[in-house]
């Protein structure tokens, strides 16, 4: 069977959402996503998109995605972020990642950012064998903070 990779559109939302939650589960965390299809459509298709992505897609349907978006850094400029990467646990094995990712590394090329760079769960063997196969750099020593909504709304209460 062909895989086509290809920019995702606004109609893939709803398999590009169960892939996210596909990995949620796989990462021990089906219930941290509450993001809904509205919500991501908008984020992705609405007017003011902040992330962008590709789909990998057979006769069957959605086998994969990556989703990046821009961020900045003070030390560098702008660089890529690679959201996520995802194949279906039925289409592992068939170079699918490999496809996704070198279209990510394609689109930061054409928009000059410094470097591209994700997250990676320091348990996931795999996803750390499979970037370190392209000569990544994982790096152990930055840790990840984070404030939640309510949190933040504390903090910007004067």
């Amino acid at each position: 069977m062909d895989v086509n990779i290809r920019k995702a559109e606004a109609r893939d939302v709803p398999a590009m959402l169960a892939l996210v939650r596909e990995l949620a589960t796989f990462e021990k965390e089906p219930e941290a996503v509450t993001v809904t299809e509205f919500e991501m459509r908008d984020a992705g298709f609405g007017a003011n998109a902040v992330w962008w992505g590709w789909v990998a897609e057979d006769e069957q349907g959605l086998l994969g995605i990556a989703v990046c978006y821009e961020r900045y850094s003070t030390w560098r400029g702008r660089v890529g972020y690679l959201e996520d990467i995802v194949v279906t646990a039925r289409a592992r094995g068939r170079r699918i990642g490999e496809r996704l990712l070198k279209a990510c590394a394609a689109e930061a090329v054409a928009r000059n950012y410094h470097h591209l760079t994700w997250q990676v769960l320091d348990w996931n063997d795999g996803a750390i064998r499979f970037y370190e196969r392209f000569g990544a750099e994982i790096t152990r020593e930055w840790l990840n903070g984070r404030l939640y909504l309510d949190q933040l709304k504390q903090i910007g209460v004067r």
